[in-house]
């Protein structure tokens, strides 16, 4: 799954018609040039690429005043908003994306319903947890890592990586639940 995608589909969505650079501005304006890696080159082959695939529609605008081409802007098709909510829910479900894939999906997380927001996050908590789980079922009771060398770093490393993950996981969940964000169903007029 691409960072990319999700953030340029989501960035488009939100504003109905956009062009390629409020896009990127409204990428940049969220940081996700340094956590996403998003370059300029990468959101203007992403906006062709998804065009080619019918995800969105490109509309010549404005001709340019310096003898360019004219301005594109750019809206989704239905198949770019499938393709965006599938990215989203996908994206909020697993147990272990790429971070820039979960941050990109947690920037986007208030396009859902809330109570979708929520179950999305408590299918990640229970999958995380089974995860963890599996990472220590064949560990002997009582068993001290320290005394493993590298190997016990290693399971440690991803231990503490699940316990931190789920302990953010669940305090998201309990912001939504207390109400935190104005979701898509608490916004007229906005569909998903």
């Amino acid at each position: 799954m691409s960072a990319v995608r999700l953030l340029v589909l989501g960035a488009v969505r939100r504003r109905d018609r956009a062009h390629g650079y409020q896009v990127r501005a409204d990428l940049e304006s969220w940081g996700a040039h340094e956590w996403a890696n998003l370059k300029s080159g990468s959101i203007y082959h992403a906006l062709k690429a998804m065009t080619a695939e019918e995800l969105l529609l490109a509309h010549e605008t404005t001709p340019s005043t310096t003898g360019g081409p004219p301005r594109i802007e750019y809206e989704t098709t239905d198949a770019g908003d499938q393709a965006y909510f599938g990215l989203l829910r996908t994206a909020l479900s697993q147990r272990d994306p790429r971070l820039d894939v979960l941050a990109a999906a947690v920037g986007l997380i208030d396009d859902l319903p809330r109570a979708e927001a929520i179950a999305l996050l408590r299918q990640r908590a229970d999958a995380m947890e089974v995860w963890r789980a599996a990472v220590t079922v064949d560990l002997p009771p009582g068993t001290d890592l320290d005394t493993w060398g590298p190997v016990g770093e290693v399971l440690g490393l991803w231990l503490h990586t699940a316990d931190t993950r789920a302990e953010w996981t669940q305090r998201l969940l309990r912001r939504l639940e207390a109400g935190a964000f104005e979701m898509a169903d608490d916004k007229p007029g906005r569909d998903r």
